[in-house]
């Protein structure tokens, strides 16, 4: 008769085997035993792997590396982060820093490895809860039946423990809490007999998994024969903008029609550090037309060069640097343009402007300056400052050193059309002798260039 409870307890637990709630499907206490191996060797910090990074650039081992943890486990404080706070150049590592990163790590033991039976014991994996109890403690046949994690009952048992193992997303009461170093998660294994006596007491264990939050300071590495800085840029290395504009200096949006030969303007600046700087000067290094988005492309046509000559004012007075408010704002014009292969009277081309731009000291140099060529003296002028700096832009104007700051800039498109209606009024191109003699002067012409 004894053996019909015996038969209807397994049956009961078994049925508890198929729960989607993450219940045990194997027996219990092999699951116990691997989890807790598995949970002792991630509890305990890996020492550093042996690798081929582990060597100097000399090929000499380094073995103080080999000792040091891997990753350690460490409290979120306002001093670990001071600590640990990059900043530009070098400094001695603080002694916090010494006695965390340095220390050989001592080997934690092993859960559950005490000298004593442990009547109630917990394990706390990724996503869920072990609980096991020893049978021992119960002297009613039936104490499962009151025995509870939260709300939820024993998943199994064997001759020595009950069993309960659940997701810490099931309902069963779990009470999650954030705290800056871990996360938690606390229930209660209840144990609450029922009926008109009893035998023995009922008990409340409270039961917590804390989950810490790992921060990985440093990783070992190889050791470097030489020691230095390198900095990198936090900022893009192009912060100009390349704007066209009309005559009143607003900016034109889309794409916009051009005659030839009719005036255009555009404004260089950078906008993210005009208000910080002070003492300093954009400067056009070069800028050059194409007909392609591709500032690489073929043919093209210069119309800045040699470190910031107006080189096309030689051939197009519309051509020059035009003064402003700020010199942190270059603007510049250029009467409209096409490409001689290809052009027919009613054809029109679609072009781009590119410029290389720096920034330097508002004093001009060889190197960095703005130079309009005036046609009257056949003279080049700088439009801020002395006029010497430009008297290399009919040769080579030479860098005293390379330029920190320089970028590619493209403008968005424009169109560029060969007349426009009405544009030009019909003319006779027949000369006769008397338009001849009214235009002696025309042979000057051809000394002057």
């Amino acid at each position: 008769m004894e053996l019909v409870p015996a038969v209807c307890l397994l049956l009961l637990f078994c049925s508890a085997c198929r729960s989607e709630d993450g219940l045990f499907l194997e027996d219990p206490e092999l699951v116990w035993a691997r989890m807790e191996t598995m949970m002792s060797k991630e509890m305990t910090p890996a020492p550093a792997p042996e690798t081929k990074l582990l060597r100097s650039a000399s090929g000499s081992g380094s073995p103080e590396a080999k000792n040091v943890p891997q990753y350690l486990a460490v409290p979120a404080s306002q001093t670990l982060k001071q600590v640990f706070k990059p900043e530009q150049g070098a400094r001695s590592l603080p002694n916090l820093a010494n006695e965390m990163l340095l220390v050989t790590a001592a080997p934690t033991p092993a859960i559950g490895a005490t000298a004593g039976t442990k009547l109630v014991e917990i394990l706390c994996h990724v996503d869920r809860m072990y609980v096991r109890i020893r049978r021992e403690v119960f002297k009613t046949r039936d104490a499962y039946k009151y025995l509870k994690l939260g709300t939820c009952p024993v998943n199994k048992g064997t001759k020595e423990h009950y069993y309960l193992e659940y997701l810490l997303r099931t309902d069963c009461g779990f009470e999650k809490k954030s705290h800056p170093d871990y996360l938690s998660f606390s229930n209660v294994l209840h144990y609450r007999p029922t009926g008109p006596v009893l035998r023995e007491m009922p008990f409340d264990i409270p039961l917590n998994c804390n989950y810490p939050r790992f921060f990985h300071s440093y990783k070992v590495g190889f050791y470097p024969d030489r020691m230095g800085a390198v900095f990198k840029r936090l900022q893009p290395k192009t912060s100009f903008t390349l704007t066209p504009q009309d005559a009143s200096g607003n900016e034109i949006t889309g794409t916009k029609t051009f005659t030839l030969g009719e005036p255009m303007y555009f404004e260089v600046t950078q906008p993210d550090r005009t208000a910080q700087l002070g003492g300093q000067r954009i400067y056009i290094d070069k800028c050059f037309v194409t007909a392609s988005r591709d500032p690489n492309s073929n043919p093209q046509y210069t119309v800045i060069d040699n470190q910031g000559c107006m080189i096309d004012g030689k051939e197009n007075e519309q051509s020059r640097f035009l003064a402003g408010a700020s010199e942190m704002v270059q603007k510049f014009s250029l009467g409209a343009l096409i490409f001689k292969n290809g052009v027919s009277a009613s054809s029109s081309q679609q072009l781009y402007m590119h410029c290389e731009i720096s920034v330097g000291t508002r004093t001009p140099t060889q190197g960095s300056k703005a130079c309009n060529y005036d046609p009257a003296t056949k003279t080049w002028k700088e439009l801020y400052s002395d006029d010497s700096v430009c008297t290399c832009c009919d040769s080579t104007c030479s860098l005293a050193q390379p330029k920190a700051s320089r970028g590619m800039i493209s403008s968005h498109s424009w169109e560029v059309v060969a007349s426009g209606k009405d544009d030009y009024a019909a003319v006779d191109p027949r000369m006769n002798s008397l338009d001849v003699a009214e235009h002696e002067d025309l042979k000057q012409w051809e000394n002057d260039y």
